[in-house]
């Protein structure tokens, strides 16, 4: 039995699937097909239901999980020891942030970081705010930049970045364009571009829709600030971003404040409770960089 091997098992487990294991892992998805075989038929049992889509565990593997996460755990834990010893800082950090991300010192700070621990293995991954919320939570993921409209996500700790209002984009000569603010009511006459379900910034928005009771028409959907703009530029809908985001756009769209919406859409860095000395050191590298860069 290789720890790679339970590596590729908790992989699969903690993404449900063959090939988002495998890019986790950074390896092809049939390399972790057979490791994860070989250590089914070195324990006499099947671990990964595969008759469906969804790769789902057995109750052996339910039962075998745990156990992998430890043995796992202990190895990291015998490598941060001897690195305590010679002065040195190992391991290895998921860290992830919301698709689509453009926020430069998050970068400034996993290269310094990079370049201070070269003996920290980081596997950097996208997807969506709620999806990264509930890996920190679950411990899948060590620490996630992610958008969100709650100051404390339950289950992991906190750090805010950017806390500002949403703002309705629209092109010149467009109906809303010669107003100074826009409503939510104004918005239910009007299609609407932007993100998706489990974004920070559609939070908010839906929030404002279930207290205001409005349901405006949704047409198009996109994780990209840019697509969402390019769309509304071309007559798609009013687009929903936020103050900051709108700032790209001046000159093709006129941004309007959206005047009962008082909730505001967050970036935030959340991160797991584990006790890591790696992760602790990224979380102060982040700080550090984000109280300069912004």
């Amino acid at each position: 039995m290789e720890l790679r091997q339970l590596e590729y098992f908790v992989a699969v487990a903690e993404e449900a699937s063959f090939t988002r294991a495998a890019e986790r892992v950074r390896i092809s998805q049939p390399g972790v097909s057979a490791q994860v075989r070989e250590l089914e038929r070195e324990l006499g049992a099947t671990l990964i239901d595969r008759s469906t889509r969804t790769a789902s565990l057995t109750d052996a593997g339910r039962a075998a999980l745990e156990h992998a996460r430890a043995a796992l755990a202990c190895s990291d834990a015998m490598k941060q020891a001897v690195g305590d010893v010679t002065g040195l800082i190992r391991g290895r950090l998921t860290v992830g942030m919301v698709i689509g991300c453009a926020i430069t010192p998050f970068f400034d700070a996993l290269a310094a970081f990079h370049h201070a621990h070269p003996g920290v293995e980081i596997t950097l991954l996208e997807n969506h705010s709620a999806r990264l919320l509930r890996d920190v939570q679950s411990g899948a993921v060590d620490l996630a930049l992610i958008g969100t409209a709650d100051p404390t996500p339950v289950g992991s700790n906190t750090l805010t970045i950017i806390s500002e209002p949403l703002v309705a984009l629209v092109p010149p000569g467009h109906l809303l364009a010669k107003q100074a603010a826009v409503t939510m009511a104004d918005l239910a006459d009007h299609q609407i571009v932007c993100m998706p379900e489990g974004t920070g910034v559609r939070t908010v928005l839906d929030r404002a829709c279930t207290l205001h009771r409005v349901r405006p028409t949704i047409t198009v959907q996109a994780s990209a600030a840019d697509a969402i703009a390019d769309l509304a530029a071309r007559g798609l809908g009013v687009a929903i971003l936020t103050e900051s985001m709108s700032r790209d756009y001046h000159g093709r769209l006129i941004a309007l404040p959206i005047a009962d919406i008082d909730e505001p859409a967050l970036l935030a860095l959340v991160w797991s409770g584990t006790k890591s000395p790696a992760l602790d050191r990224l979380v102060r590298y982040c700080r550090d960089t984000f109280a300069t860069g912004l």
